[in-house]
């Protein structure tokens, strides 16, 4: 029949009754509570904020939140009246979705209290069950739009909660040293002329003070140094937790045989400067995991048929044998075998390939691809854990922690480490011959000023503040060894489908003859009826017919579709279904048009490249290599692109990206890889740096170093070169910082360094490196990524 101007629901943006301005009372409901408080900006926000936000929830999509055993495992707190539970939103993206979600009491009388965290998009719920549940509370979420995303990662794994202790440690550090600071003046400004009585308990103040700096702030540095020793390794930390005893001790001897106020304030500066860069430099971003797996992507549970029954049944307890349910646009979670409807899976994101695969019954279905074509039914041959997706995490070379290089800081470390003992030893064979009285002051006066926390400070604030600069353009790195490695990569790695080019995005050209309007809206008509994402892109690009009326329509699978439509007879499909043959000359995905059994032309489908990737191709002055799960079909505009010398490799496997990586890094490469899916997991995880490349950072992403923003991509020459420039950032601080050590070496291996001095050049020279790595940390940002 002909479709009908049919009003827009002003919520979600479906089709509502005539005259009718919403369809039905919940997003009436909505669109009210968000109008009442002045917040219908929201709808400004994108084309259509509600876009199938108002959702009707599928019976039983959460039934599973009903067992026991799962509510357990997901439930946070709960007593006799109430229940606290976290649920991750990726669907969350402006204030208005804060307040609407914050309000969810309205829609669901049951629920007390929500708390939601914007920058990981968690809202955290408190509700009464006896007045509403679990699964109610879920399916009042999705039918607004705002589904929560509960995936098999869930089960037995609580999430970690953020750590305080270098909080506390830092904040017990502060206290310390600004009371030490305000305490050690009188003597330092005051000379002889202080009261012996009061000068002695200004000491002892100091003293006291400066003992849960020393046995706890300083802990963190303890434990490493400690580490490193053990595997017989000299990191940096040695030679500070070196510093930080001596210091203590030196000054705890002063103070007891009275012979001055030691060097308590030196001591607790250097802790309290030390754990700030740590503090900055360890900092995590929350809203992301660099450590996902399969059981990320996977849902919690999935439909089970039994007999004529349909029940929900928790992943983990799939057995083989089971017939599964898989509902439209639902994943594969189990390898089995199609024994009722037709399948059309996505595996995209499982092998790369970018065009749909056609399964008939009888034919095996594997884990991890979606289906996009009705309900099919399969029967399970292998379990979860043992199906082909979960042995990508199950080889051998991914087992394990990847292998770190030692960092240059710890290199560099180690040689001053030497330089500073070798003038410290230097110093008491000379006072040894000239005056034993001075040994002990000198030695340790050198100890003290040399201690190499000028390079860890310019290491820790400079790794901080590039990171912090990378993530605001929409690079983010698991940590500061990623930043080093990222700046000595020599072979860059890239996938194909769904990196360099965009999943979402597609090009479709006509080839062929002008066609008339009714023929576009026949063709129109005739796309609409057939859920196969070509038939969709089609009619995208035709528009939206006038009128929708089809007899005879029939589908053929994996081939194409026929019918009839303002009188034409249509026919669209491969070359077999319409008898003509390919031209040799195309890339992509080639859909030919018979009208009245004429041929009309061809559809040409294809990926389009992200913006700016061939600039960014050329920018690029190192060996690169593309490895492709799909056809050889974008051979030719990939080759003008990235040149002759590029390595293009395509129908790739898991396996064979893996295996690739390998054999370049037994060459000797230090291998960058950028992927966005699960087949390429394992070569992310093996490559030295492995990035994942995608569209919203909330998305899944397999496990990595690094998280991108697929926008961004473009920017990787510029990212490149400040991870470059962050080393030589380190190397001038603290060569810089130099010309403090060399003054108070002049003090100390005289003995005659004071505390007065001690207290001035330490500070004065961590706050410099501060001010010096953070000015120009900002200024190579601004020029490079500008």
């Amino acid at each position: 029949m002909d479709t009908q101007v049919q009003q827009l629901c002003a919520h979600c943006g479906e089709p509502c009754p005539q005259g009718d301005r919403f369809c039905c009372n919940g997003c009436e409901m909505v669109y009210e509570l968000l109008n009442e408080n002045g917040l219908c900006n929201y709808y400004e926000m994108n084309e259509r904020p509600g876009m199938a936000q108002r959702m009707a929830v599928r019976k039983d999509k959460f039934a599973f939140l009903e067992d026991d055993r799962i509510q357990q495992q997901l439930v946070q707190f709960q007593d006799h009246q109430q229940t606290h539970v976290t649920f991750y939103i990726p669907n969350i993206h402006c204030s208005s979705c804060l307040w609407l979600l914050e309000n969810l009491h309205r829609l669901d009388a049951g629920v007390q209290q929500v708390n939601v965290n914007f920058s990981k998009k968690e809202a955290r719920i408190i509700f009464h069950q006896q007045q509403t549940s679990l699964r109610k509370v879920a399916e009042t979420l999705t039918s607004i739009g705002y589904e929560p995303y509960i995936s098999l990662q869930d089960l037995g794994k609580k999430k970690p909660a953020v750590s305080r202790r270098l909080i506390y440690q830092l904040g017990v550090a502060g206290f310390s040293f600004g009371n030490i600071m305000l305490l050690s003046f009188p003597e330092y400004f005051s000379g002889e002329h202080l009261e012996a009585g009061m000068s002695t308990v200004f000491r002892y103040l100091n003293l006291a003070l400066s003992l849960p700096v020393f046995f706890y702030s300083a802990q963190a540095f303890y434990a490493s140094a400690w580490k490193g020793l053990k595997h017989g390794f000299l990191n940096i930390d040695v030679p500070i937790v070196l510093a930080i005893v001596v210091t203590f001790v030196r000054s705890l001897v002063d103070v007891l045989s009275g012979s001055g106020a030691g060097y308590f304030d030196s001591m607790t500066g250097i802790v309290l400067f030390m754990l700030i860069g740590r503090i900055l430099q360890d900092k995590t971003y929350q809203g992301l995991s660099f450590d996902r797996d399969y059981t990320a992507y996977f849902p919690i549970a999935v439909s089970v048929i039994n007999g004529r029954q349909e029940t929900t049944k928790v992943l983990p307890d799939v057995k083989a044998g089971d017939t599964l349910l898989i509902h439209h646009q639902e994943l594969v979670p189990a390898d089995g075998i199609l024994v009722k409807g037709k399948a059309l899976i996505d595996y995209s994101f499982v092998t790369g390939e970018s065009e749909p695969v056609m399964k008939n019954m009888g034919e095996l279905v594997y884990a991890g691809g979606r289906q996009l074509e009705g309900n099919i039914e399969i029967l399970t041959i292998r379990e979860v854990a043992q199906s082909y997706l979960t042995s990508l995490w199950n080889r051998d070379e991914l087992k394990g922690d990847k292998q770190q290089k030692a960092s240059f800081i710890h290199l560099l470390g180690q040689y001053f480490t030497w330089i500073v003992l070798t003038v410290a030893a230097a110093t008491a064979i000379y006072w040894g011959i000239y005056d034993a009285s001075k040994i002990w002051p000198a030695v340790t006066a050198i100890l003290i000023i040399a201690c190499p926390c000028a390079l860890l400070l310019a290491a820790s604030f400079t790794n901080g503040h590039i990171l912090r600069i990378l993530s605001r353009h929409g690079l983010y790195l698991r940590n500061a060894q990623a930043i080093e490695s990222l700046a000595v990569s020599d072979h860059i790695v890239f996938d194909k489908t769904g990196t360099l080019t965009s999943r979402e995005d597609t090009a479709v050209e006509w080839h062929g003859r002008p066609l008339s309007i009714p023929e576009k809206d026949a063709v129109s008509a005739l796309t609409g009826q057939s859920q196969h994402p070509a038939s969709k892109m089609i009619q995208g690009f035709l528009g939206q017919p006038f009128s929708s009326t089809v007899a005879h329509f029939s589908e053929r699978a994996g081939q194409g579709i026929e019918g009839t439509a303002h009188h034409l007879h249509i026919r669209l499909g491969n070359s077999a279904w319409t008898g003509i043959p390919d031209p040799a000359d195309q890339y992509g995905s080639i859909v030919h048009l018979r009208i009245d059994r004429q041929p009309a032309g061809y559809f040409l489908i294809r990926n389009t490249y992200r913006a700016g990737i061939d600039h960014m191709l050329k920018r690029l002055k190192y060996p690169m290599t593309v490895l492709s799960g799909d056809h050889a079909g974008e051979e030719l505009p990939l080759r003008k692109m990235m040149g002759p010398e590029t390595t293009l490799r395509f129908r790739q496997q898991p396996d064979d990206k893996l295996n690739y990586i390998l054999q370049l890094q037994q060459q000797g490469k230090h291998v960058m890889m950028i992927g966005d899916g699960l087949n390429d997991a394992g070569a992310l995880k093996q490559s030295d740096t492995g990035i994942s490349l995608t569209e919203n950072s909330n998305n899944f992403t397999p496990a990595s170093d690094g998280i991108m923003e697929a926008a961004q991509l473009r920017k990787l020459p510029a990212f490149i070169r400040l991870c470059k420039v962050n080393k030589r950032i380190i190397l001038f601080s603290f060569a810089y910082s130099t010309i403090y050590n060399i003054t108070g070496l002049y003090f100390a291996v005289q003995g005659i360094l004071s505390p007065l001095t001690a207290a001035i050049l330490m500070p004065s020279s961590s706050i410099s490196l501060i001010l010096i790595t953070y000015g120009m940390s900002e200024w190579a940002g601004k020029r490079l990524l500008r």
